[in-house]
């Protein structure tokens, strides 16, 4: 079967026309070798039975899919970086290479670069990515699939043979080249250009755009509600993934407007780091000497690029429309919370006020004792069908304090999601799959000083364990 016939190719996003984005031409690399595929999304676009020859070519040298862009496109966007506006932004050293359709539901998705090479928007950067950086990527983005945080998927690893010169790595360093697949490439900051322009028209082409393609069900309301449903739909999107990441105990760290896209989906990983324990003071960025982007402050910062999208579109949804949608984001972002985290314990919802109060007794629970958080959720997962379990593991001391009588008050009544679910081998093990900076550390030093792979796969083999355990939900 010809390979055009295993996939659905689009080219949607150039429908929009030249002012969204600048074709480019991909950076020629001196070598090309392949550290990572991911089969599985791969079997979902249709691109799993590329021999590996053919998977470089494509996705190391950038020979254009059939069906989709002859070139790729570097879109433009702007952005608050660290809430101050910067309109030098853009695809600085990557672009949309190609749009698919995913075989199981027909989702338009993007694949898109990093580390392709210099585009107009590079700013005197080299348009590269370090191989650290590619492999870091990695981890966070199979580690949250398997938590089950909304996020991009790492498609594809090549290691591209340059050294490159970092002032926060050992250099020189080796270079990669990622390819990643998401649900949008269509930031908040893409708006917001938009909107520094003072072009009306093209917010109105985008906006049709995102609905037509990403939110279909909002196509046949009147237009003068279109926009509103938008922005309502992307704030209830956005508030999950805020959700989603204090629920995972994740830190972005760098949640600036350009690093939010309007679907909802986790992507863009720089500086990110798992907590040990729940820290709302934790960052992930060295930089962040304030900590803007702290652990319990992440959905405060989504809020706040929220309002500047909703800035963007008031000439079409007005003040008073607008602003209630923005207004809505905290309880959205709790309610989605309390829901994110009883799917994590692996409990069935006993309704709004009782998940409230059962997340409201973990936390309690986790800052009083400092318990090890992905520890207690791997402990506890079940309820109290877990107990005997829980209390014969490594964090058994952190059970017998007064802080957790709460929580285990809490635990009453619920059951557990779907059953049989705690036979998965994952669950037969004394301690969960974590992903701390220090075992990151020591999967790159392998690979830096030996090129040693072993460890990097098998915690992917470890990661896709838990994923298959908590997908039973």
């Amino acid at each position: 079967m010809p390979l055009s016939e295993r996939y659905r190719a689009e080219t949607l996003h150039g429908s929009l026309g030249e002012g969204f984005f600048d074709e480019v031409e991909p950076a020629v690399f001196p070598q090309h070798i392949l550290r990572f595929r991911d089969q599985r999304w791969a079997a979902r676009v249709g691109l799993d039975r590329l021999t590996d020859e053919e998977w470089i070519a494509h996705f190391g040298e950038f020979e254009p899919l059939p069906g989709s862009f002859s070139k790729p496109l570097a879109l433009r966007y702007h952005g608050h970086q660290f809430q101050t506006y910067n309109s030098d932004l853009g695809d600085g050293r990557g672009f949309l290479f190609a749009q698919l359709r995913d075989l199981t539901d027909g989702r338009l998705l993007d694949l898109g670069s990093k580390g392709s090479g210099q585009t107009p928007w590079s700013r005197r950067g080299d348009g590269r990515l370090t191989l650290k950086g590619g492999v870091r990527e990695i981890l966070a983005t199979q580690m949250l699939e398997a938590i089950g945080v909304d996020t991009s998927k790492s498609f594809s690893l090549i290691e591209t043979g340059e050294q490159l010169i970092r002032a926060d790595e050992p250099s020189p360093t080796r270079s990669s080249v990622l390819v990643r697949l998401s649900h949008s490439h269509i930031r908040i900051g893409t708006f917001q250009r938009l909107a520094y322009l003072n072009d009306k028209p093209a917010i109105e082409r985008l906006l049709d755009y995102c609905i037509t393609h990403y939110f279909p069900g909002i196509v046949a309301e009147p237009a003068e509600r279109r926009a509103v449903s938008f922005l309502q739909t992307v704030t209830a999107r956005v508030a999950r993934l805020a959700a989603s990441y204090m629920a995972a105990g994740f830190v972005h760290g760098v949640l600036n407007s350009d690093n939010i896209n309007i679907t909802g989906e986790s992507f863009d990983y720089g500086p990110w780091r798992f907590a040990s324990r729940w820290d709302v003071r934790f960052t992930a960025a060295y930089f962040d000497q304030t900590g803007l982007y702290a652990f319990g402050r992440q959905a405060g910062a989504i809020g706040w690029n929220l309002a500047r999208l909703a800035e963007c579109l008031l000439p079409m949804t007005g003040l008073a429309p607008a602003q209630a949608a923005i207004d809505a984001f905290p309880g959205l972002a709790r309610a989605a919370f309390h829901d994110i985290l009883a799917r994590r314990l692996g409990l069935a919802s006993q309704g709004a006020d009782r998940d409230a109060n059962l997340a409201s007794a973990f936390t309690n629970f986790l800052i009083a004792s400092q318990a090890p958080l992905e520890q207690a959720i791997f402990d506890w997962r079940g309820g109290l069908a877990s107990e005997p379990r829980a209390r014969s593991g490594p964090a058994a001391s952190y059970y017998e304090t007064a802080e957790f009588l709460q929580f285990r008050e809490a635990l009453e009544g619920y059951a557990p999601s779907e059953t049989p679910r705690l036979d998965h081998p994952y669950f037969s093990r004394s301690e969960p799959c974590a992903m701390l900076i220090d075992e990151v550390e020591a999967i790159w030093s392998a690979i830096a000083e030996r090129d040693d792979w072993t460890i990097f796969n098998q915690k992917l083999e470890r990661i896709a364990e838990m994923r298959d355990a908590y997908s039973q939900d």
